[in-house]
């Protein structure tokens, strides 16, 4: 008798379209219905009643990236292109044009192009330290978009005048922080991404026509004459979109930094540890910040190709969520998830379908956000600001931060006031 493939009804979250339930329970909507299932996997309808598996765990990484079942093509709901991504950029792609266009983005993060970005980053903090120490208060998470604003478009090699960094800034910051609103919120993202995009297409026809010359390094000379595999230029939109996400990610590291900040006063006896420890110390720090906060939620595919996984068959067209924050929670993976603990990473053998805050799989083939290097060293020169070069006094605020708000941040962006230079 032939052994016919196993397979099972998954768990169904009923209901013609929980899109609502997903927004009222953000990062835990997965998780919840994982624990009340007890399965890594179940199926729901959302955004306009589309069919989609919601899935998280180790395995499920792996089937997320495997490039045979899944595709981003058409996945990244119109919302998300609209402010986050852009249209027609290197997050929808896939096969070789995808990889393609990947090894252009990999290219700007070789060793020494980071080593220029931390020492952009530390001269502006620099910069940026002298008027904190002349302020009552400090926004710990406002001024570092704009200073990741000012680093990110210099690296790039996008000239930006001094009195233009807050309209940028802001601009950039609402590409990331709408990505989850709806209202004004998302309506701010849209028009934000329109005003970016337009700075620089501008910018990129500036470069072609020889007004600008940005060093042969950077993102903006890089991408400007970049040619696709028909040995075509991208059109001024595309470079447009792309750079954008280039530097958007870099200002969205804000984010992590605050958060890096709350672990900061969460947990006082970790800066005496980096105080005695080092950097060593300090990257397993960065990664539990990175493991333990909310940062976004979920990823999204669609199956390429009917298939069978997990006793569930999988049917070409349907949308696949990846349960981020879940996955970083999952307590088949980490012990006692719940516990902020960086000594969990000490001697941690890298895996690239476990620990998954920017995403999993292989950074040069697969989707595996390529700036997830330039964010440790990022957020490793602030958290070396903030542990030994300064000492300031975070006054009384409402630190909680929000599970249903993408991207999660203290409601009060973290103060800190009667900043000193540490003698």
């Amino acid at each position: 008798m032939t052994n016919l493939p196993y397979r099972e009804q998954i768990p169904i979250d009923k209901g013609i379209d929980n899109t609502a339930k997903l927004l009222l329970e953000g990062y835990n909507y997965i998780t919840n219905r994982r624990k009340k299932y007890g399965r890594d996997i179940f199926e729901t309808r959302i955004l306009g009643g589309q069919k989609a598996i919601c899935i998280a765990g180790e395995e499920a990484v792996k089937t997320f990236y495997d490039e045979e079942k899944l595709i981003r093509h058409g996945a990244a709901p119109k919302r998300v292109r609209q402010t986050l991504f852009g249209e027609h950029a290197v997050q929808t792609m896939d096969g070789d044009k995808h990889r393609h266009r990947k090894e252009l983005f990999m290219s700007l993060m070789s060793k020494e192009r980071l080593e220029d970005l931390r020492k952009l980053l530390e001269s502006q903090i620099e910069i940026t330290l002298a008027k904190w120490t002349t302020q009552h208060k400090v926004v710990i998470y406002k001024e570092m978009v704009q200073v990741l604003t000012m680093v990110a478009c210099v690296w790039s090699g996008i000239p930006l005048e001094e009195n233009e960094v807050e309209k940028r800034a802001n601009q950039l910051e609402a590409l990331f922080d709408s990505v989850g609103a709806i209202g004004p919120r998302h309506w701010k993202g849209r028009t934000s991404r329109n005003l970016a995009e337009a700075w620089l297409r501008a910018m990129v026809a500036q470069v072609r026509s020889g007004e600008i010359n940005p060093p042969n390094e950077t993102a903006l000379y890089k991408m400007s004459w970049y040619q696709d595999k028909n040995g075509k230029l991208l059109n001024e939109q595309i470079v447009a979109v792309e750079l954008l996400n280039i530097i958007r990610p870099i200002v969205a590291v804000s984010v992590y930094i605050t958060f890096e900040a709350l672990a900061l006063h969460e947990h006082p006896k970790e800066k005496e540890k980096l105080q005695q420890k080092g950097e060593e110390y300090a990257e397993l720090f960065i990664q539990e910040v990175r493991r333990y906060y909310p940062f976004f939620p979920v990823l999204t595919a669609k199956v390429r190709e009917d298939f069978l996984w997990n006793g569930h068959d999988f049917k070409k067209g349907n949308l696949v969520l990846l349960d981020i924050y879940g996955t970083n929670h999952h307590p088949d993976i980490w012990e006692k998830p719940h516990l902020f603990h960086p000594e969990r990473f000490k001697n941690r053998e890298e895996n690239f379908y476990d620990f998954i805050p920017q995403g999993g799989g292989d950074y040069y083939r697969g989707h595996r956000c390529p700036g997830e290097w330039l964010t440790i060293e990022v957020m490793k020169v602030v958290l070396n600001f903030l542990v030994n070069n300064i000492e300031y006094i975070v006054p009384k605020q409402d630190l909680q931060y929000s599970m249903v708000r993408f991207p999660s941040l203290p409601k009060s962006r973290f103060v800190i006031s009667d900043v000193k230079r540490r003698s």
